[in-house]
């Protein structure tokens, strides 16, 4: 992305920015390009107070420049393969003169200073890891880059390069797609005379990434109540997934969630109306774009699954917290599993600041009363559970539905039980024909699923229409009462 020097000195300091005064020493710079390459890489502009954003600029000391320029040579063990870059300007006293932009990549290494203090970048800060959250770190970053893999079978046939330019174009990139793909991010690399099409090209841009990965996807469930019920007690009201490339993953699920969240309207204290959510807005966004920006690709056992309950919204994503990464730091801790995908979603902007979202997530439902997320693993799955936020009593509560909505309510009720009642009449003819039927066969015949067919038994024998006599093996079906007369009667 191409900047203007009015764009850099009015970037905010943050997870992947700093400024650096010219006069800094390489020992000192080394600090924050080892925490940046550690974490999810940055960019440092040097020659523009950090204090005051003063215009310094780099040209009046070619020796001290070339010391800064050697500085992730000389001071960072392993060497980190920064890219520079400098941006003309005017300094302070209207000289012309240059700053100095020190682009560094997320590394898959380990990397400290001459001291062998490794560093980690949070927000703002570069802070000195303990033992313990070093050997974690260097664990860590041996699974982190699954991403970079070769996505087995893949061609580049398999990319869109339509989907390639549009990010192109986000980012500013002028070359071709081909071009962008071999020159950037590792997307496409070759053996020998073989491309190579990474893990994230394809979920990024692929075609059908699917076919590759069938369990990248994301899986919502709605539930009736606050349990989970198996078996004749299923409690599932809806079962919907999102495929396709991450983008498309996370719009068609940001957007259908949105269907699913309660809106309350009421009239408040002041005499104004007020609406409150079940969930605010940024909040969806954030779990969904973590899940799927987070998640452990390497497993393929299982997809992202969204569960709505009455009460909560529980999130259950492959793979463990990222990083050092803990429940207990999480609101100010960050580590990209994914990097690249992080980098990508953020041209998107559906990851503003990397290090931020969840704590402005908890801020937002402090503000509505309920408690912070909770994480916690069970066996290889994260679960985040967001509880929500329940209206008060007392309120006076007004639809939200207006009258359109209400209309396609009632007849999407009318034609559910005129399927219902078409779906009773075939089973009803399948008995009258045949009391000892089998309930498989009637499902079957009828085309319809097993728990379908007992749904619709159900509902007969509790309307005193049906009757079994024996049992389940060796007994039979009795009709008390045929269903043209019950129609009649209703």
């Amino acid at each position: 992305m191409r900047y203007t020097i009015d764009d850099i000195r009015q970037m905010p300091e943050g997870q992947t920015f700093d400024c650096k005064s010219f006069h800094i020493e390489p020992k000192a710079l080394a600090n924050t390009i080892v925490a940046m390459a550690n974490a999810d890489g940055g960019m440092i502009a040097v020659g523009i107070s950090d204090k005051t954003r003063r215009i310094e600029g780099v040209d009046r000391n070619p020796e001290h420049l070339n010391d800064i320029l050697r500085t992730p040579f000389d001071f960072c063990v392993p060497t980190v393969s920064v890219t520079t870059e400098f941006m003309p300007c005017k300094d302070s006293d209207g000289n012309a003169d240059h700053i100095l932009l020190i682009h560094v990549p997320a590394s898959p290494r380990l990397h400290a200073n001459q001291a062998d203090e490794v560093f980690w970048r949070v927000g703002d800060k570069s802070r000195k890891l303990p033992f313990e959250e070093r050997l974690q770190l260097m664990y860590d970053k041996g699974e982190r880059y699954y991403e970079d893999s070769p996505a087995y079978d893949a061609t580049v046939d398999d990319v869109d390069m339509d989907a390639v330019r549009a990010y192109m174009k986000r980012i500013g990139y002028g070359k071709s797609p081909m071009e962008y793909l071999q020159e950037n991010k590792g997307f496409l690399t070759f053996k020998g005379d073989v491309p190579q099409v990474s893990t994230a090209c394809i979920l990024l841009f692929g075609k059908r990434p699917q076919n590759f990965f069938p369990r990248a996807r994301v899986r919502f469930i709605k539930y009736y109540g606050t349990e989970e019920k198996v078996g004749r007690e299923m409690n599932v009201i809806k079962d919907v997934t999102f495929e396709g490339r991450i983008l498309d993953q996370i719009q068609k699920t940001i957007d259908y969630l949105e269907t699913q969240v309660k809106e309350h309207s009421y009239l408040g204290e002041n005499g104004l109306f007020r609406t409150d959510r079940e969930y605010p807005k940024f909040v969806i966004q954030e779990m969904v774009v973590n899940s799927v920006c987070h998640r452990d690709y390497s497993i393929k056992g299982t997809e992202i699954q969204i569960k709505m309950f009455d009460d909560r919204l529980v999130f259950e994503t492959p793979g463990k917290l990222p990083g050092i990464v803990r429940a207990d730091n999480i609101r100010h801790t960050h580590f990209s599993r994914n990097p690249k995908i992080a980098e990508y979603l953020k041209a998107y902007e559906y990851v503003k600041e990397f290090g931020e979202g969840v704590d402005r997530m908890c801020r937002e439902l402090s503000a509505t009363g309920t408690k912070e997320p909770q994480y916690h693993l069970v066996v290889f799955i994260m679960k985040a559970t967001v509880w929500a936020n329940v209206l008060e009593e007392g309120h006076e509560k007004i639809p939200m539905t207006n009258q359109i909505e209400q209309r396609n309510e009632a007849v999407g009720q009318e034609k559910g039980k005129k399927r219902a009642r078409k779906g009773q009449e075939k089973i009803f003819a399948l008995i009258e024909e045949n009391p000892y039927i089998s309930v498989s066969s009637i499902a079957k015949e009828c085309g319809m699923s097993i728990k379908t067919v007992r749904n619709y038994i159900d509902e007969l024998r509790e309307g005193k229409l049906l009757e079994r006599i024996g049992p389940d093996k060796g007994g039979y079906w009795k009709v008390l009462l045929n269903l043209s007369e019950e129609t009649k009667r209703e």
